[in-house]
């Protein structure tokens, strides 16, 4: 049979149907049905066969079928299009056939943002859906990648005007009709050519909002060293380029999470490691490294970051971005925000009216430029915000990565800690107003508002940068380091070479430092606040790795360890994972350290707060274990030591008397083994098992070992289920030996943070899991004969 008509206008074949075109008309003869040509090109798209596209119909066909179904227009414009966006046309016609469709689409969108979805809802095929099944979105693709085919050795090209209006419409496609942002996603090539939009400023903002949105979606990471001239095209981002080019870069460097809780269990994540190993870097891996090879790329990441609100962009060039992205998603929920916020600061401050009172532009929703004349200060702060957000988290990824040390030099070299000093009272931990910014259908205190996710994403930030690494001085000031210095000095104990070599040309300036300011609003949040959790993770990862006791009294003597135990038992927090935090941070402040045992015992003067206190405890030892096992190391260390004020804290602490008694020991020992199983180990969790382990590594210390494990005997026959606890911790130990001693970090940290070499560690399970039956020490000689089930295989898959 003869094919559709080619070309716009075409009267060829109307005697002569195809085959779809006869199915879409209800049969020879038959009245025509618009839902079956719909029904028949929405199969077509799935299947590549039959109707795909307006072209495949006449301008007659479409034009009566237009007058039933109120398609707007859309086919004809589309054919019209087809017929005009050939390799050899100008184009001209083809930019004013976009201008015709843009409208259409963009009111649409913009209902669809706004939540005001009376007209998608009233509308039975809304415009952008017809756009799509008369395949709008595969030509405007085509035509977007004109310019990669040559036609005698010189390539097509299209104008800028042109590719913001294609990249305009396929945005508003996206939002609207579902399954375009993934079909476009598995266009790779396209993917890739897209990033070379946005090497002109007038199509940036589009391309970048639409390569994010695709790559959302993408099952596959990209790699961006596929893209043509990465470090040219970086290279000449302006810094609201480059702030905004982040969006991008989240989604690129971050490791796909497959959102699968099972895929977070230890025994997933080594079986994926060892896959990881035979396939090389992840993209994700790979996308850093090519960052990280763009000269001056972290640099500028850090001045962005660091940049006062004076330093930010104009107000004109500020209105223009806005302007251009109204009808944006995201954009448009801030621009909304942002004109609120306006109009309440024009109404309390007399100020110069930026936007034009209600209803004065409703027939295009912009401002009027010539109405622009200030900018006001909370709309330059939110403007600021929002990029900051993406900087930080990039730089968070970067530090958390394969090159860290890089980056940490990097980050020190450039200033971003004294920098984010600086602006930490009037930026990022800022009093809130009565105007400041929250995004649509949230409030002030949502987690998703702008305030709110960059103080998380700052607190994040310092964790990172924190942990396990001598750079974390550089949150002091001059004046604390000194501080540091003086401690030990007085302690009459060497000072803690990390603080000896701090370039003090790198640390904060002011009057107190980062670390300093971040303990003042601690100690200031709200019993409900949401930054608890981050904030004590944050002053945690200061702490963490060999104990540092100039550390902790910088810390006692700022008052931190009464606030903890205030949070913990007057306030009675519920919050597990806040709780959780506090046990952590508490674990660590008090270690090793005397005078944070006697503070403990001051605060705690009553066994009434005791009580209160173990309660916390023994509700969840998950959270808690970590303080468990601080405490326990420090009374190992404290009875072996011949001091009056030790001798005077182990006389009078409530909490060295209870640890010490072997019941209690008992007690944790058995919660903590029951707790936790092989397939259920997680970053989380598998610190119940070292915890365990260092209450049985002490106990052997004292030749205890037999002891304890005979008494965890008795407690299984007691609680009649003989075998299930040993045969489990048998279990436990197999797996700790795979896990461990195939990964140098996790086994530093064990050492670092007990103080017992990990030697003793690797003895102590080898003995435990000693096969010998005769052998006072093994778990086997305490599981009877007819419950031994210590073969049992535990999968990685």
């Amino acid at each position: 049979m003869a094919a559709a008509p080619a070309a716009a206008g075409a009267g060829v074949c109307r005697g002569r149907r195809s085959a779809a075109t006869v199915v879409a008309w209800g049969g020879w003869g038959g009245r025509p049905r618009p839902e079956n040509i719909l029904l028949q090109l929405r199969q077509g798209q799935l299947t590549g066969r039959a109707l795909i596209r307006a072209v495949q119909f006449t301008e007659a066909f479409l034009t009566e079928r237009d007058k039933q179904s109120k398609w707007s227009g859309i086919p004809q414009l589309l054919l019209k299009l087809y017929a005009t966006s050939h390799l050899h046309s100008d184009f001209i016609e083809c930019q004013n056939i976009l201008k015709e469709i843009s409208p259409l689409l963009s009111m649409e969108a913009m209902a669809f943002v706004t939540e005001d979805r009376k007209l998608t809802q009233e509308t039975t095929y809304p415009n952008t859906y017809i756009f799509d099944l008369f395949g709008g979105v595969d030509l405007l693709v085509e035509i977007l990648m004109r310019p990669t085919i040559s036609i005698r050795g010189q390539k097509l090209k299209i104008s800028d005007e042109m590719s913001k209006d294609c990249l305009s419409i396929l945005y508003n496609t996206c939002v609207c009709t579902e399954g375009v942002t993934k079909r476009l996603a598995e266009k790779n090539d396209f993917v890739i050519f897209l990033f070379t939009l946005m090497t002109s400023k007038k199509t940036f903002l589009q391309t970048a909002t639409l390569i994010e949105d695709i790559l959302g979606v993408k099952k596959e990471m990209i790699r961006l060293d596929e893209v043509p001239n990465l470090s040219s095209l970086v290279s000449n981002f302006d810094q609201q380029q480059l702030a905004n080019f982040c969006r991008i870069l989240a989604v690129t460097i971050s490791e796909m999470d497959t959102g699968n809780d099972d895929k977070h269990t230890l025994l997933a994540k080594n079986a994926q490691q060892k896959k990881s190993l035979s396939l090389g870097p992840s993209a994700a891996e790979i996308n850093q490294a090519a960052l990280l090879s763009i000269p001056g790329f972290v640099e500028r990441l850090c001045k962005l970051a660091t940049r006062k609100v004076s330093e930010s962009t104009g107000t004109a060039s500020f209105l223009q971005e806005l302007e251009e992205w109204y009808t944006w998603l995201d954009n448009a929920l801030v621009l909304d925000a942002l004109m609120r916020v306006a109009n309440e600061e024009s109404e309390h401050n007399q100020a110069s009216t930026v936007f034009p009172p209600p209803g004065a532009s409703e027939e295009s929703g912009l401002p009027h430029t010539s109405a622009r004349t200030q900018l006001p200060q909370s709309m330059k702060i939110m403007h600021e915000i929002m990029y900051k957000l993406e900087v930080l988290y990039v730089l968070c990824v970067l530090l958390m990565g394969r090159q860290r040390n890089q980056v940490h030099r990097m980050i020190a070299e450039f200033k971003l800690i004294p920098g984010l000093n600086n602006l930490f009272d009037k930026l990022i931990w800022r009093k809130h107003s009565a105007s400041a910014l929250v995004l649509h259908g949230h409030n002030q205190n949502c987690d998703c508002s702008p305030d709110i996710t960059l103080k998380i994403q700052f607190l994040r930030l310092l964790q990172s940068f924190s942990d396990h690494h001598e750079n974390k001085y550089l949150l002091l000031n001059n004046q604390e380091l000194n501080e540091l210095s003086a401690i030990s000095l007085k302690a009459n104990i060497p000072e803690v070479e990390a603080v000896l070599n701090t370039d003090r040309s790198l640390v904060c300036d002011g009057k107190r430092g980062l670390l300093t300011r971040l303990l003042q609003v601690m100690k200031k949040e709200p019993a409900e606040s949401s930054f608890r959790f981050w904030q004590a993770r944050a002053v945690e990862s200061f702490l963490r790795g060999t104990t540092s006791y100039a550390d902790q009294m910088f810390l006692l003597k700022r008052g931190l360890l009464e606030h903890i135990l205030y949070c913990i038992v007057d306030s009675e927090c519920k919050s597990r994972d806040v709780l959780q935090s506090y046990f952590d941070l508490l674990g660590e402040l008090m270690k090793f350290n005397v005078d944070a045992f006697k503070r403990f015992n001051k605060y705690i003067n009553t066994d009434a707060k005791f009580q209160v206190f173990l309660k916390q405890i023994n509700s969840s030892l998950v959270d808690s274990n970590m303080l468990v096992r601080c405490v326990t190391l420090s009374l190992d260390r404290f009875e072996n030591q011949v001091d009056m004020k030790v001798a005077e804290v182990l006389s009078e602490c409530r909490l060295l008397a209870y640890i010490s008694q072997v019941p209690t020991q008992m007690s944790f020992l058995f919660r903590l083994i029951n707790i936790i199983h092989v397939q259920t180990l997680t970053q989380e969790n598998v610190s119940c098992l070292n915890t365990s382990l260092v209450i049985l590594m002490l106990a052997r210390r004292k030749e205890r070992l037999p002891l304890y494990l005979r008494l965890l005997q008795r407690m299984e026959h007691s609680k009649k289920y003989p075998g299930f606890l040993l045969n489990n911790f048998h279990n436990l130990l197999r797996f700790w030996q795979q896990h461990y001693l195939h990964k140098d970090k996790d086994s530093t940290c064990l050492e670092n943070s007990s103080c017992i070499s990990f030697s003793y560690w690797k003895e102590t399970v080898s003995i435990l899991l000693n096969p010998d039956r005769q052998s006072p020490s093994a778990l086997v000689s305490y599981i009877d004969e007819p419950y031994m089930d210590i073969d049992k295989d535990f999968t990685e898959e």
